[in-house]
């Protein structure tokens, strides 16, 4: 068999899958369908405001068509959250008080919140400056939930639990709706006032419920990863009970301001179609992922998820071993993406990051790993991570250049 008859054999195999993705992306769109037609959504959404925000119809709106798709009371769904750490952490800031202890129950954070923790970097207004204490449950040697430990772990103090949904920068399977449900229910019966928090990006519309769904009281993300389809120029959300979600939006604005400022300047049909478009794209990158995991399975590469296993998240890993195939890889992705295809990525510093990273993404809004993307930080054991991918088959021309290069 020739490499290039491996990726034919891939399609054939995983052809039950794709047509279960299918099938789950028409119930997600059904889902935001049914939330526009019962707001009424119409072009005058479209216009936005300048100035202070005040009265944005169309910034209203599509904060209630959200909460409703996220199966949630509210959210806020805004342009000034520069990223999905930026509003994660005006989540956490937004709840946590000194005094009180976070707890994260599935191993390290993702690296962007580290300093937000206080666990790197000194004086810049971190968690841990504000007297709030940081404990985590480590994972078991499997790369598991710890449910023994999580069973016994809530202490009084413990205000905040921090669920990360997708694996990051880990060798771990990401959560499942139903592993995250369970989290809450044990917490819950422990303390029914500890507040359980989910780091959603890279997990919306993964499965046909979100997190906030099955009892989350609150959970942020990035609009320019799923939810805002490739062509929310910028932006992030938190969604939950309505009283996190106002004390995350005062956070991000004033206290007394909250949830009713920030002008949209025009960007309102953007992120309305972005949330039309979420569920075909982020069925595309599940695609690409089981193909991508298929290949460098059967090349003899460690993947995670293995190629048959269900997807948690658009991310997929595979582990190298070797810095110079790690950015071989990102240089071949490099190649076949549709923006910066010249450039040759290199590693370097990336703020927020303790490693260098090896990044390889040309997509058309900075940043987004939308479309299809690979990185991975330079350390051992030399793991890439893929994100994205808004056709599979773009993928697959990815795929074959690096195995037949």
């Amino acid at each position: 068999m020739t490499r290039l008859d491996l990726l034919v054999e891939a399609e054939k195999a995983l052809s039950p899958i794709f047509s279960g993705i299918d099938a789950r992306v028409k119930q997600n769109l059904k889902k935001i369908l049914d939330a526009f037609r019962n707001h009424r959504l119409g072009v005058h959404h479209f216009a936005g405001v300048s100035g202070y925000g005040h009265d944005d119809l169309g910034r209203e709106t599509l904060d209630k068509v959200f909460a409703e798709v996220m199966g949630a009371e509210a959210a806020a769904v805004r342009i000034q959250f520069v990223s999905g750490t930026h509003a994660i952490a005006c989540a956490l800031y937004g709840i946590l008080r000194p005094g009180d202890e976070m707890l994260a129950v599935a191993g390290a954070p993702y690296d962007t919140l580290e300093e937000v923790i206080g666990l790197r970097g000194e004086g810049q207004g971190s968690l841990r400056d504000f007297g709030i204490t940081y404990r985590q449950l480590e994972l078991t040697p499997e790369g598991a939930i710890d449910w023994e430990a999580l069973e016994t772990a809530i202490r009084p103090q413990t205000r905040l639990v921090s669920i990360q949904r997708s694996c990051g920068y880990s060798w771990r399977n990401s959560l499942s709706l139903e592993e995250i449900s369970q989290i809450v229910k044990i917490v819950k019966s422990q303390n029914p006032n500890t507040v359980c928090f989910v780091d959603n990006c890279y997990g919306e519309f993964i499965e046909t419920q979100e997190p906030t769904a099955v009892g989350v009281d609150l959970m942020a993300g990035s609009l320019i990863k799923n939810p805002g389809g490739t062509i929310a120029p910028t932006g992030g959300y938190v969604a939950g009970k309505a009283e996190y979600v106002e004390a995350a939006a005062c956070r991000l604005t004033a206290p007394g301001v909250g949830s009713s400022g920030g002008a949209t300047l025009e960007q309102n049909r953007l992120l309305f179609q972005g949330l039309f478009l979420a569920p075909q794209m982020v069925g595309e990158a599940m695609k690409g992922n089981h193909l991508t995991a298929y290949v460098f399975d059967r090349l003899g590469y460690p993947v995670n998820p293995l190629p048959f296993e269900p997807r948690r998240d658009v991310i997929q890993a595979i582990r190298f071993g070797d810095p110079d195939k790690l950015i071989a890889f990102c240089r071949s992705v490099q190649q076949h993406s549709p923006v910066g295809s010249y450039l040759d990525p290199v590693p370097a510093a990336m703020p927020g990051y303790e490693s260098e990273l090896v990044m390889a993404g040309g997509t058309f809004i900075d940043g987004s790993t939308s479309e299809f993307s690979a990185d991975g930080p330079l350390r051992e054991p030399y793991i890439g991570f893929c994100q994205g991918g808004t056709h599979w088959t773009h993928v697959a021309i990815a795929l074959e250049a690096f195995i037949n290069g």
